[in-house]
């Protein structure tokens, strides 16, 4: 009996029926890190030493959402852009006659008295906007 001799599949290397994973793997773990680093610097507004509840009311994120910051040295920002405060009416005006049903939200620093803030939320509503909010954060620790 003559056997035919041909190629051993097994036994050659070649072309390989399995799934190598490792890049995919190595794919997920730097898109990991990419949101890893990138979702804190998707805050909205400018930093701010936020005040703290225990139980703080939920108001759900949008696109039609303006943020206002106040700082502990009286600055104010609108969005990510520093305002002055004489400027600070004109600029909220401009924004409610572009979109006035924006909802805003004030970031107020802890250290700061309340009628600071409370001046600041004037000024917004002067300027026609009719739902404003106070962001703060949750206390950690004990309720």
């Amino acid at each position: 009996m003559l056997r035919k001799r041909g190629r051993n599949p097994i036994s050659e290397p070649g072309v390989r029926g399995d799934i190598n994973v490792t890049p995919l793997v190595d794919v997920c773990l730097v898109l990991l890190i990419i949101f890893m680093v990138v979702t804190p610097m998707l805050q909205k507004g400018v930093d701010v030493a936020l005040p703290e509840t225990v139980d703080p009311g939920k108001m759900p994120e949008s696109q039609k959402q303006l943020t206002i910051s106040v700082k502990l040295d009286g600055s104010v920002f609108v969005q990510q852009n520093w305002v002055t405060a004489e400027n600070l009416p004109a600029t909220l005006k401009e924004v409610h006659d572009n979109n006035p049903d924006k909802t805003v939200v004030v970031k107020g620093d802890k250290r700061l008295k309340y009628k600071d803030v409370r001046k600041v939320m004037r000024l917004i509503n002067e300027a026609g906007f009719t739902r404003v909010g106070l962001v703060i954060d949750k206390k950690q620790g004990k309720a």
